[in-house]
């Protein structure tokens, strides 16, 4: 163990008759389970990961149940916080946090007044699917994160700083109403919609009619 290594090292060192290999093979020896030690712990992490990302892979196309579960987790916040009457500092930081991942589900990847319209502006140019900056998934699993994160901070005393939560609520409102117009009037400046229901959808040469209405 490292423990035994150390106590032969140091015996080692205070003895006259240990050599300086001896020595150096003290010290090689320690590094080595020290690596051992370390190494297990990596192993360990990595597995965790594989296993972890292999369940989100899995839930990726379950769009309906992974929004299902996040309202159960919203609403298990909401209630805790209603019930405890506090930690609303934690509770408006997670709302200026869902508002920025918000903008970034409904932005596009590139923004049209640096590199010009992304989205097809008559009939006559070519296709171009709309792509967000910040894909469903990855917003979906940020918002549940961040929420599941909130709830175990609401156990911690030292995050319940007294505040005139009031206040805190008309400021989120505000903010929200600027941000969502100026959000809205770049939608319409630049043409898009980060929605598919309500879009023409075109057939192929088998469907007849031309372009039908999306439900």
């Amino acid at each position: 163990s490292n423990l035994g290594a150390g106590l032969q090292c140091r015996g080692a060192g205070e003895g006259s008759r240990v050599s300086l290999a001896a020595s150096r093979r003290c010290a090689a020896a320690m590094y080595v389970e020290d690596e051992v030690e370390e190494g297990g712990v990596s192993r360990l992490q990595s597995a965790f990961g594989r296993k972890w990302q292999h369940w989100l892979d899995l839930s990726a196309p379950h769009t309906a149940p992974r929004w299902a579960l996040s309202a159960v987790i919203m609403i298990i916040y909401c209630v805790r916080v209603y019930l405890i009457n506090g930690w609303y500092i934690i509770t408006y930081g997670l709302g200026i946090y869902v508002l920025n991942l918000l903008i970034g589900f409904l932005s596009p990847q590139a923004d049209p007044e640096i590199e010009g319209p992304t989205l097809p502006t008559s009939k006559d140019d070519e296709f171009r699917p709309f792509i967000r900056r910040l894909p469903e998934f990855k917003f979906w699993y940020s918002l549940t994160k961040a929420f599941v994160i909130a709830f175990v901070l609401t156990f911690f005393s030292v995050f319940n700083i007294p505040v005139f939560w009031p206040i805190l609520l008309m400021y989120f409102l505000a903010l929200f109403v600027l941000t969502m117009k100026r959000q809205i009037k770049h939608m319409i400046k630049f043409k898009y919609v980060p929605f598919s229901f309500g879009k023409t959808k075109y057939g192929g040469k088998e469907d007849a009619g031309g372009p039908r209405q999306a439900e």
